[in-house]
């Protein structure tokens, strides 16, 4: 079985950036080897409002899915980047309150498992 390198980024919700408070909310994962650049995530409603009573729980989500998107084959403004280029470009540093963390890297023989398995680790309770 062939493992291949592959980076990821936790995608994380910081509602009030100058508290510096945050809830993990999806993974973004690269496999250039294998062509494969996915992103998963989940809101969790009440944990956002824990750190954010008045948080826009709706513009929060369409910031998320924005990270789906770009990896999406229609990645609409990123459509013509590479793969590569896309992850670069969503795990750029941001002071927006839907950012990533530091880029991290592993060994995977399938990153659709590898990226479930970090998910469920790292954003799921």
């Amino acid at each position: 079985m062939t493992r291949d390198v592959y980076e990821y980024a936790v995608i994380r919700v910081i509602p009030k950036v100058e508290r510096g408070e945050l809830i993990n909310a999806g993974v973004l994962l690269y496999c250039q080897p294998r062509g494969y650049l996915c992103a998963r995530v989940e809101l969790d409603p009440a944990r956002l409002r824990a750190l954010d009573p008045t948080a826009d729980v709706e513009a929060v989500r369409r910031a998320l899915s924005a990270y789906e998107l770009a990896c999406g084959d229609e990645a609409g403004p990123l459509e013509s980047e590479s793969l590569g280029s896309r992850f670069r470009w969503l795990t750029a540093p941001r002071s927006t309150s839907v950012q990533t963390g530091p880029v991290h890297a592993g060994l995977t023989a399938d990153p659709d498992t590898e990226l479930a398995r970090l998910f469920d680790k790292l954003v799921r309770l």
